[in-house]
């Protein structure tokens, strides 16, 4: 059975997932290949061409289109009556979502229908399966999980069709739904209000407001009026935040998500890249508050499920804030948690495509690696050398990981392009720039010389599987850099550039099966530093998508201080 899982419902970060009988043989974000970080308002036909391309399979030969949007019914369901009486003060969206409360998933379906028949699929041939929002969330945690016993499921984002927030089970392969909220109860998007007032964008720069919160003290700023949980129930503070309309707080023409009553309260929204006083504060505040909801929310749904049997499975843009795993994973009663690395919309193809599978009664397999995407030969990189206008200076190299080793242990920070590309936003080795964690400095290198970001921003280590439980004190799995674990005191002082401030790392633990060339780098590494430990970070440059192609490394390689870039077994250097 072939199902194609197509997402960009929402107007950002379409990608696809082509699962060919219960395996995932590729996934992609669209961004990668048109450059456009999170391809707004775009269709995912690049990564759908790649997907079956990759896997030679044709148009004709598909089962199904996934899709992770469906229609929501006006009775049988509370979703849009709760968002017209709780956005009372716009009757123009409460009449809308009453009478004509289906209208974007209309839209959207067309949307694919023409980008399908860009890919050349004949729209009476071919069934388009819509997936409600976050039942494919859900099912991109659950099944994607490997999970054999009864699992809880949490799923936290801004909202899907109505819905914000999902806790369900899942057992012997089926999805049970326990409690929705519903838009403006949102949690994800009281973060992503806070986020624009941080002066970020919302949907790309709440890792940000994470990343600033260890600097600041929560204890200093009292957030509880923004939002509560009480009786089951999550209550968000409209006149604060997630607004719309004549509410929203306007600037040099753009509407944002919060209101004039927040400025009027916290002053001026922060600009610039300084985090200062009183912003790292807010931020700390915000996380402070975000992790509290989430974890009574945790609990008075999905206890009881955690206590019998301690499997969790977490997704959506929410599950991507790794202090709040890290807080979950901490839980006595919690054995295991799984959060799908892809977890924001981009994950939601994978979702709808997993979901539909078993649906038709083929079971998906674990996902225990994201290298889904492409992959380029020693002759291409040569042939995009040849062809790039810088006229890079390039060597073959005999043995990778021992020479970029020695480079990283004389401080130099290496470009790293290696085998198929990450799906999902997390860097893991396959399009990475690397460092040594033990120089002192080269974090603030990376930052201010190449990746041109906020001082502020911690650097990854990557490490391999006979180091994570020492320098992380703890077995549990974590391959997807999507938990934070406190440092063991002694690491501190060995690896201190991938060392937070608030003394964790956001890890990735390596099992040499999954990439054995960036394993063999640590095992290299470790020989000659005693650390199997690499400061990992996305190969991009501030504000871009993460590279795919060898020519795209090239250009980011020349516009950038790197002096190293190697691709497969072709270096390329400035020196």
């Amino acid at each position: 059975m072939i199902i194609l899982g197509l997402s960009g419902a929402l107007t950002h970060d379409p990608s696809a997932a082509l699962y060919i009988d219960g395996k995932l043989v590729a996934a992609a974000e669209e961004e990668r290949f048109v450059r456009d970080k999170h391809a707004k308002n775009r269709m995912p036909y690049e990564s759908a061409k790649f997907c079956l391309d990759f896997a030679g399979i044709k148009p004709s030969q598909v089962d199904a289109v996934a899709i992770p949007y469906a229609p929501i019914p006006l009775f049988g369901s509370k979703a849009r009556w709760h968002y017209a009486t709780r956005y009372w003060y716009a009757p123009d969206r409460g009449f809308d979502a009453i009478f004509a409360g289906n209208r974007r998933f209309y839209r959207y379906k067309k949307r694919i229908q023409w980008c399908l028949q860009q890919l050349g699929f004949d729209l009476k041939k071919i069934e388009i399966v819509p997936v409600e929002h976050h039942l494919t969330h859900a099912s991109s945690a659950y099944h994607c999980s490997g999970f054999t016993e009864k699992t809880a499921i949490m799923g936290i984002d801004g909202k899907g069709e109505y819905a914000t927030t999902f806790f369900g089970y899942g057992e012997n392969g089926k999805i049970h739904k326990i409690k929705e909220f519903y838009d403006p109860d949102s949690l994800g998007g009281l973060y992503g209000a806070l986020t624009e007032y941080l002066g970020f964008e919302m949907l790309d720069g709440e890792y940000k407001v994470m990343g600033m919160a260890p600097y600041g003290d929560a204890a200093k700023y009292d957030f509880s009026r923004l939002a509560k949980f009480e009786n089951g129930e999550l209550v968000i503070n409209t006149d604060y935040a997630n607004v719309i309309g004549f509410r929203r707080y306007k600037e040099k023409g753009k509407g944002y998500y919060f209101s004039p009553r927040l400025i009027e309260w916290l002053g001026p929204m922060r600009e610039g890249d300084i985090a200062d006083d009183p912003y790292v504060h807010y931020a700390a505040s915000m996380q402070a508050l975000f992790e509290k909801l989430a974890l009574e929310m945790m609990d008075y749904y999905l206890g009881d499920i955690l206590r019998e049997t301690g499997k969790l499975a977490f997704a959506g843009g929410g599950a991507l804030n790794v202090k709040l795993n890290q807080k979950i994973i901490a839980r006595p009663e919690l054995k295991e948690l799984f959060v799908q690395p892809a977890s924001g919309d981009s994950g939601t193809a994978v979702g709808a495509a997993s979901y539909v599978s078993v649906q038709r009664g083929v079971p998906v397999e674990k996902m225990e690696h994201v290298y889904l995407g492409p992959s380029y030969s020693n002759e291409e990189v040569i042939a995009a050398c040849a062809k790039h206008p810088s006229n890079p200076n390039w060597q073959k190299i005999a043995d990778v990981p021992a020479h970029i080793a020695r480079l990283l242990a004389d401080g130099h920070p290496v470009a790293w392009f290696q085998g198929r590309m990450e799906f999902g936003p997390r860097a893991l080795g396959g399009r990475s720039i690397v460092g040594c964690p033990s120089v002192p400095g080269v974090a603030d290198r990376i930052n201010e010389q190449i990746k041109f970001r906020e001082r502020w921003r911690p650097f990854c280590p990557s490490m391999l599987d006979t180091v994570g439980p020492s320098m992380l004190q703890t077995d549990h799995p974590a391959p997807f850099m999507t938990f934070t674990f406190e440092v063991a005191e002694e690491w501190k002082s060995r690896v201190p550039e991938v060392v937070h401030e608030d003394g964790t790392s956001r890890a990735q633990v390596l099992k040499r099966e999954y990439n054995p060339r960036y394993y063999d780098l640590m095992l290299e590494l470790e020989k000659l530093t005693g650390n199997g430990v690499v400061l990992n970070t996305s190969l991009n440059r501030r504000g871009e998508p993460m590279i795919c192609s060898p020519t795209d490394a090239l250009n980011m390689f020349f516009g950038s201080d790197l002096q190293y870039l190697i691709m497969e077994d072709i270096l390329i250097s400035k020196v």
